[in-house]
């Protein structure tokens, strides 16, 4: 059975609209998350980022119509498309169901921003907000990352359809 492709954005002026929805939900995400950064409770933040970026994720990858049972339904061929885009633009969650696990894989790699976060959190009123800062800008990158590599796919698939 093949996946209804409705879902799926089926013009670029469609694309560029899920891609603004997607980029203003990563605003949102990360604006709660630096909430959450700047309060003193050691840990709160990674253990929120990551249940957070877990969501945004997946969210994300279903507006494209590029979530993993999403793109487990296309045609063998479309499939192909997805998954060689993706691993061209580097966009390594595109098409997957995202876990906790590879979500921690995802932070790890930016390791010294988390780090700057922590250690900033030591320092009163002003490490809270920058640690806040922080957390908002890291989350905002991941996200609009992440939007930015489902778009490129989406383009690609977009074209091998109308071809």
């Amino acid at each position: 059975m093949n996946v209804d492709l409705t879902l799926i954005p089926d013009n670029p002026e469609a694309i560029l609209q899920v891609r603004e929805q997607c980029r203003r939900m990563v605003r949102n995400r990360a604006a709660v998350s630096a909430g959450v950064a700047a309060l003193p409770v050691p840990g709160l933040d990674v253990m929120s980022d990551l249940s957070m970026l877990t969501g945004l994720v997946n969210d994300v990858n279903a507006a494209f119509g590029l979530s993993a049972e999403q793109v487990e339904h296309l045609q063998p061929a479309y499939k192909r498309i997805v998954y060689g885009a993706a691993a061209g633009v580097g966009g390594m969650m595109v098409g997957k169901l995202i876990t906790r696990q590879l979500a921690v894989q995802l932070l790890k790699r930016t390791g010294l921003r988390v780090f700057a976060k922590s250690a900033a959190r030591f320092v009163p009123l002003a490490g809270q907000v920058a640690s806040a800062a922080i957390g908002f800008t890291v989350f905002r990158k991941l996200g609009y990352d992440h939007v930015e590599a489902c778009t490129t796919v989406a383009q690609q698939l977009l074209a091998a359809r109308t071809a």
